[in-house]
């Protein structure tokens, strides 16, 4: 059987407290965008979903230790889950402690269409610096572009650009890599220079604003599939614009 494609959501926040609410209000965020979703169970110990009638105050008392506690939607032929984890500063940009919050759904008609929609309620509830929403075959293309080979330095595929590690980025504000939709708040827009309306006509027709000021900007139309020429260029042209980006340049 074909495993069911996913998209991965990925967003870096500053590091939860305990009882951190910011937890709550990602999920909140990501129920308000996709029309039905509700993720009120936990994961249990065999993989089985778990009821929480009281989610919202369980996920208060489980938010410890910059931890964000695995939460399903309780459908295991239609999974979707969010959870979280600390970042020492020892391994994050400027040493500075993050929170990074991981969302998967399914990748189908419905959550293409609420995706801008998902990033940015999972993005703002947690107070990001930036995040990302990529299918699962692309995001491990880009994986490549950090990971470290036997020999040495990254090696990426397919002619995309190495990036540095988290570490050795100089501000959590910086983003790390692209992504098929890219949620920059109002610091790391401006952190790489976006955006500049000479420079990004194409980007800003398929940009828009969020409430607190930051921007969720869309690649391509369809999710990003890099056996399409198109959108290898897309992305390609996207890191060209932003050098910031991965920490390849100081500005």
């Amino acid at each position: 059987m074909t495993a069911r494609k996913r998209i991965i959501i990925v967003v870096y926040a500053p590091a939860l407290a305990g009882k951190d609410r910011r937890t709550i209000d990602s999920v909140h965020g990501m129920e308000k965008a996709l029309p039905g979703l509700r993720l009120e169970w936990e994961v249990g110990k065999v993989g089985r979903p778990i009821a929480l009638p009281q989610r919202d105050a369980w996920l208060v008392e489980r938010t410890q230790d910059g931890r964000f506690p695995l939460l399903c939607n309780g459908d295991e032929s239609y999974p979707v889950t969010v959870n979280g984890r600390g970042k020492s500063g020892l391994v994050s940009p400027g040493g500075q402690p993050l929170s990074e919050v991981y969302a998967e759904l399914p990748l189908d008609e419905p959550v293409i269409a609420s995706a801008a929609a998902v990033l940015e309620g999972v993005a703002e509830g947690a107070r990001a610096f930036w995040g990302r929403a990529t299918p699962d075959g692309a995001a491990l293309d880009i994986a490549y572009q950090t990971a470290p080979t036997l020999e040495g330095p990254p090696s990426p595929r397919r002619g995309l650009p190495a990036l540095k590690l988290f570490k050795h980025i100089r501000s959590p504000e910086i983003p790390y890599y692209l992504g098929w939709l890219n949620y920059w708040s109002a610091a790391a827009a401006q952190a790489i220079g976006f955006p500049d309306p000479a420079r990004d006509a194409e980007l800003l027709s398929r940009a828009r604003r969020t409430e607190s000021g930051g921007w969720v900007v869309q690649l391509t139309d369809a999710p990003l599939d890099l056996d399409n020429p198109v959108h290898l260029d897309a992305l390609l042209r996207a890191y060209e614009r932003f050098p910031a980006i991965g920490g390849r340049s100081a500005t």
